[in-house]
Protein backbone atom coordinates (compact mmCIF):
# COMPACT_ATOMS: atom_id res chain seq x y z
CA UNK A 1 0.00 0.00 0.00
CA UNK A 2 0.99 3.47 -1.07
CA UNK A 3 1.01 6.12 2.05
CA UNK A 4 0.97 8.89 -1.27
CA UNK A 5 -2.41 7.13 -1.68
CA UNK A 6 -4.86 8.30 1.39
CA UNK A 7 -2.94 12.04 1.46
CA UNK A 8 -5.69 13.20 -1.30
CA UNK A 9 -8.55 11.61 1.12
CA UNK A 10 -6.87 13.20 4.45
CA UNK A 11 -6.52 16.76 2.79
CA UNK A 12 -9.97 16.48 1.47
CA UNK A 13 -11.31 15.41 4.71
CA UNK A 14 -9.70 18.27 6.71
CA UNK A 15 -11.41 20.64 3.93
CA UNK A 16 -15.24 19.52 3.93
CA UNK A 17 -15.29 18.65 8.09
CA UNK A 18 -14.06 22.43 8.13
CA UNK A 19 -16.54 23.46 5.31
CA UNK A 20 -19.65 21.49 6.84
CA UNK A 21 -18.94 20.68 10.28
CA UNK A 22 -17.00 23.99 11.33
CA UNK A 23 -14.04 22.34 12.98
CA UNK A 24 -10.40 21.93 12.00
CA UNK A 25 -9.31 18.49 12.40
CA UNK A 26 -5.66 17.72 13.00
CA UNK A 27 -4.57 14.08 11.67
CA UNK A 28 -3.13 11.81 13.83
CA UNK A 29 -0.30 8.96 13.55
CA UNK A 30 -0.95 7.21 10.21
CA UNK A 31 -0.33 3.33 10.49
CA UNK A 32 -1.49 0.04 9.25
CA UNK A 33 -4.21 -1.70 10.88
CA UNK A 34 -6.16 -4.68 10.72
CA UNK A 35 -10.46 -3.73 9.98
CA UNK A 36 -11.99 -5.01 12.86
CA UNK A 37 -15.70 -5.37 14.51
CA UNK A 38 -15.99 -2.58 16.86
CA UNK A 39 -19.31 -2.06 18.56
CA UNK A 40 -21.68 0.77 18.11
CA UNK A 41 -19.58 1.88 15.26
CA UNK A 42 -20.53 3.07 11.55
CA UNK A 43 -18.86 2.68 8.41
CA UNK A 44 -19.08 4.37 5.46
CA UNK A 45 -17.56 2.02 2.62
CA UNK A 46 -17.06 3.69 -1.05
CA UNK A 47 -15.42 1.93 -3.82
CA UNK A 48 -12.42 3.11 -6.19
CA UNK A 49 -12.16 1.76 -9.59
CA UNK A 50 -9.96 2.75 -12.05
CA UNK A 51 -6.07 3.68 -11.87
CA UNK A 52 -6.31 2.61 -8.03
CA UNK A 53 -8.80 0.27 -7.25
CA UNK A 54 -10.00 -0.59 -3.78
CA UNK A 55 -12.05 0.95 -0.80
CA UNK A 56 -11.98 4.10 1.54
CA UNK A 57 -13.88 3.18 3.97
CA UNK A 58 -14.47 5.78 6.89
CA UNK A 59 -14.97 4.50 10.60
CA UNK A 60 -16.89 6.74 13.00
CA UNK A 61 -17.85 5.88 16.52
CA UNK A 62 -21.81 5.46 16.40
CA UNK A 63 -22.12 8.98 19.31
CA UNK A 64 -19.42 10.89 16.95
CA UNK A 65 -21.57 10.26 14.09
CA UNK A 66 -24.55 11.47 15.69
CA UNK A 67 -22.57 14.71 16.90
CA UNK A 68 -21.17 15.22 13.27
CA UNK A 69 -24.88 15.12 11.42
CA UNK A 70 -25.97 17.14 14.59
CA UNK A 71 -23.62 19.77 13.14
CA UNK A 72 -24.53 19.57 9.71
CA UNK A 73 -27.82 19.90 10.51
CA UNK A 74 -26.79 22.99 12.32
CA UNK A 75 -26.60 22.22 15.80
CA UNK A 76 -30.22 20.43 15.67
CA UNK A 77 -29.72 17.83 18.26
CA UNK A 78 -29.44 13.91 16.83
CA UNK A 79 -30.56 11.14 19.48
CA UNK A 80 -30.05 7.77 16.93
CA UNK A 81 -28.79 7.05 13.48
CA UNK A 82 -31.87 7.17 11.70
CA UNK A 83 -32.49 7.22 7.45
CA UNK A 84 -31.98 11.09 7.64
CA UNK A 85 -28.57 10.65 9.62
CA UNK A 86 -27.48 7.82 7.58
CA UNK A 87 -28.03 9.96 4.74
CA UNK A 88 -26.02 12.93 5.63
CA UNK A 89 -23.23 10.68 6.78
CA UNK A 90 -23.49 8.97 4.01
CA UNK A 91 -23.05 12.40 1.86
CA UNK A 92 -20.43 13.42 4.33
CA UNK A 93 -18.02 10.56 3.03
CA UNK A 94 -19.41 11.05 -0.76
CA UNK A 95 -18.40 15.14 -0.46
CA UNK A 96 -14.81 13.54 1.03
CA UNK A 97 -14.10 11.26 -1.66
CA UNK A 98 -15.81 13.42 -4.33
CA UNK A 99 -13.15 15.99 -3.37
CA UNK A 100 -9.76 13.41 -3.46
CA UNK A 101 -11.15 11.87 -6.44
CA UNK A 102 -10.70 15.13 -8.31
CA UNK A 103 -7.10 16.11 -6.14
CA UNK A 104 -5.77 12.78 -7.83
CA UNK A 105 -7.34 13.30 -10.81
CA UNK A 106 -4.92 16.87 -11.15
CA UNK A 107 -1.92 14.73 -9.98
CA UNK A 108 -2.74 12.83 -13.33
CA UNK A 109 -4.86 9.59 -11.38
CA UNK A 110 -7.63 8.74 -12.74
CA UNK A 111 -10.36 6.90 -10.29
CA UNK A 112 -14.05 6.67 -10.36
CA UNK A 113 -16.07 6.34 -7.36
CA UNK A 114 -18.58 4.59 -5.87
CA UNK A 115 -22.18 5.40 -4.12
CA UNK A 116 -21.15 5.11 -0.71
CA UNK A 117 -22.44 2.23 1.60
CA UNK A 118 -23.07 2.65 5.37
CA UNK A 119 -22.44 -0.20 7.15
CA UNK A 120 -22.58 -1.42 10.65
CA UNK A 121 -20.89 -3.81 12.21
CA UNK A 122 -22.80 -6.75 11.65
CA UNK A 123 -22.85 -5.86 8.38
CA UNK A 124 -18.91 -5.71 8.10
CA UNK A 125 -18.28 -9.64 8.71
CA UNK A 126 -18.06 -9.92 4.86
CA UNK A 127 -15.29 -7.46 5.09
CA UNK A 128 -13.46 -9.43 7.17
CA UNK A 129 -9.98 -9.66 7.81
CA UNK A 130 -8.70 -6.56 5.96
CA UNK A 131 -5.75 -4.74 6.49
CA UNK A 132 -5.81 -1.17 5.95
CA UNK A 133 -3.53 2.12 5.55
CA UNK A 134 -5.16 4.37 8.27
CA UNK A 135 -4.81 8.06 9.80
CA UNK A 136 -7.87 8.79 12.64
CA UNK A 137 -8.82 12.78 12.28
CA UNK A 138 -9.60 14.35 15.72
CA UNK A 139 -12.51 16.87 15.72
CA UNK A 140 -12.37 18.74 18.95
CA UNK A 141 -15.02 18.76 20.63
CA UNK A 142 -16.66 15.87 18.46
CA UNK A 143 -14.55 13.11 18.69
CA UNK A 144 -12.27 11.43 15.89
CA UNK A 145 -13.00 10.09 12.56
CA UNK A 146 -10.86 6.90 10.96
CA UNK A 147 -9.67 7.18 7.50
CA UNK A 148 -8.71 3.85 6.22
CA UNK A 149 -7.61 3.13 2.42
CA UNK A 150 -7.52 -0.86 0.86
CA UNK A 151 -6.30 -0.85 -2.49
CA UNK A 152 -5.48 -3.47 -4.71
Amino acid sequence: MKAEVINPFLKSACVVIEQVIQVSPSAGNLGVKDIELIDNHIWIKIGMTGQISGDIVFGIAENVALRMVSAMMGGYPISEMDEMGQSAISELGNMISGNASTILSNQGVTVDITPPQVMKSENLVAFLPRKALSIPLVMDGIGELDIQVMIS
